[in-house]
């Protein structure tokens, strides 16, 4: 235990001491992001150089790998951007190009700001770390300590990312037209850059033109950070935190709500975006995208009733010990039933639970098929083609489980960030929680013994569903950013490379006025 603390003492100690000793060091450097894999992904190979002039739009969206859902959300806006392009024209008729960059590994100057991902990876394993940190980050004095070791350490290499050109990351001779969040730690110093850059160096906390958006990507409860009461508008996808964004004297018109921003096969209507949602009706969806048997076809499933289990991308959540209580169940099931039964597990990049998992290391018997995955693109399929999902109570699984119309047991949460997702789901009727996988099994017995539940469950995961969420969302900043390009095009603050390098000249990293 005492390990455990020194631990913890280090790495909070090296965020908020050590950098004290590094600032100076740091402002001499020339910083560009790492080449990461995820960084290749996220610049800007989605639109060729010729693309970057008057007729696009750019927005930077500030994300970091701490989960996979920040990405994804990111991924879902850019995406809808696109769609509303070529199915709404006449009301957009810009593109928008998108240029996603995970700021803190890509910009972050030493540890633990370009560790990040990793940390991450650690405290969720070790549920422990992630309640302290978590907890303690949520303190009036945790804040203010998070608030001023970014602004001390990170201003000058987050201004980098902050004014690097949407279409070529090299160069920073173009800003972007607007700036959108889709994680916790990116509001505080974002703004108070955009505000210096805005304010030729004059402040930090005024003078900000460029649009700001923050679109929480977290369900049932969030961290204190993901709201500052600065922003233009902050998105919220439940009542539970649009309270938690007025307690944080975000105002009430400053707050819209629709829902997550969730990857475009869980939209309404699937993928098909070649028509006006209105020109299409009830049957059709049935008969198309959310017809079980048509997608357990697609699959190579059987068409049986089908127990998904979920690992998440990374796969973590004992996953293994969950499969294989599960399937006993179902084989016991089948045996004692003369009925079929179906389990699918996705086990994400955890290649150790899918090889476990497979033959020959687990031979499950004739009673039941299974089938194992490893990372999967269309989980939109695998949840349409099952009745009862096993996941641990990721915000984003949660949404898209509820468009799905399927009943969820959740296996596991993160203390604090992921908590309050349990109530979300029991108290809107589609699921409940089970923190042992002999409980987990039990209750999928229970389920099964009942379809009538198992149909309630269902109404009541569609009802709570919004699955035109992501293309609401997207719909508000296009037409935020038209109104920006329109001031630029105007005189209204150029975001240019000759603007730039003036507001750049003009401050002395980190020790600019507060």
């Amino acid at each position: 235990t005492m390990k455990s603390y020194t631990g913890i003492t280090y790495l909070l100690s090296v965020g908020v001491v050590a950098t004290a000793f590094q600032p100076s060091t740091v402002s001499r450097q020339v910083l560009r992001p790492v080449k990461t894999q995820a960084y290749k992904q996220s610049s800007t190979s989605l639109l060729s150089s010729a693309a970057a002039d008057e007729d696009v739009a750019t927005i930077q969206i500030l994300m970091s790998d701490t989960g996979g859902g920040h990405r994804a959300s990111a991924n879902a806006l850019r995406d809808a951007f696109n769609v509303l392009h070529e199915t709404e024209p006449d009301r957009f008729p810009l593109k928008i190009h998108c240029d996603i960059v995970d700021i803190y590994t890509d910009y972050g100057p030493f540890f633990p700001y370009n560790q990040y991902v990793a940390l991450y990876k650690i405290m969720a394993e070790y549920s422990f770390l992630w309640k302290w940190f978590y907890e303690f980050g949520s303190t009036p004095l945790g804040l203010w300590l998070n608030e001023n070791a970014l602004e001390l350490s990170c201003f000058e290499p987050f201004q980098e990312c902050l004014t690097r050109n949407p279409f070529d990351s090299s160069k920073n001779d173009k800003r972007a037209d607007m700036i959108v969040s889709v994680h916790p730690l990116c509001q505080d110093l974002p703004l108070k850059i955009l505000s210096s850059l805005d304010s030729n160096g004059a402040s930090r906390s005024e003078g900000r033109v460029t649009p700001f958006v923050t679109v929480v990507t977290d369900l049932g409860g969030a961290h204190p950070t993901w709201f500052n009461e600065g922003v233009d508008k902050c998105f919220v996808p439940s009542d539970v935190l649009k309270k938690a964004a007025m307690d944080r004297q975000v105002k009430e018109n400053q707050i819209v709500q629709y829902g997550l921003p969730i990857r475009r096969g869980f939209w309404r209507f699937g993928a098909d975006y070649t028509g006006s949602p209105e020109e299409q009706d009830e049957a059709t969806e049935m008969e198309g995208v959310h017809h079980k048997p048509t997608i357990r076809e697609s699959l190579g499933l059987k068409d049986m009733t089908t127990v998904l289990i979920v690992g998440g991308g990374d796969g973590m959540g004992g996953i293994i010990a969950q499969a294989q209580a599960v399937g006993e169940k179902l084989q016991s099931l089948a045996a004692s039933k003369n009925e079929n039964y179906q389990m699918v597990v996705v086990c994400g990049n955890n290649k150790a639970a899918q090889t476990t998992l497979s033959p020959p290391q687990t031979n499950w018997g004739a009673d039941i098929e299974v089938n194992v995955q490893g990372f999967v693109n269309n989980m939109d399929e695998y949840m349409r083609a099952s009745d009862i999902l096993i996941t641990k109570a990721g915000p984003g699984t949660i949404a898209e489980a509820s468009i799905c119309g399927l009943p969820c047991i959740l296996s596991s949460f993160l203390p604090g960030q992921e908590e309050g997702n349990v109530p979300y789901v029991e108290e809107n009727g589609f699921g409940c929680y089970r923190g042992s996988v002999d409980g987990m099994a039990e209750t999928v017995q229970e389920w099964l013994a009942s379809p009538s539940k198992l149909e309630q469950m269902r109404d009541n995961a569609l009802v709570a569903a919004r699955p035109d969420a992501t293309l609401d969302i997207a719909r508000e900043l296009a037409d935020m950013v038209y109104v920006r390009k329109e001031e630029l095009k105007k005189g209204g603050g150029a975001n240019s490379k000759k603007e730039t390098q003036t507001k750049t000249k003009s401050i002395q990293y980190g020790m600019g006025p507060f």
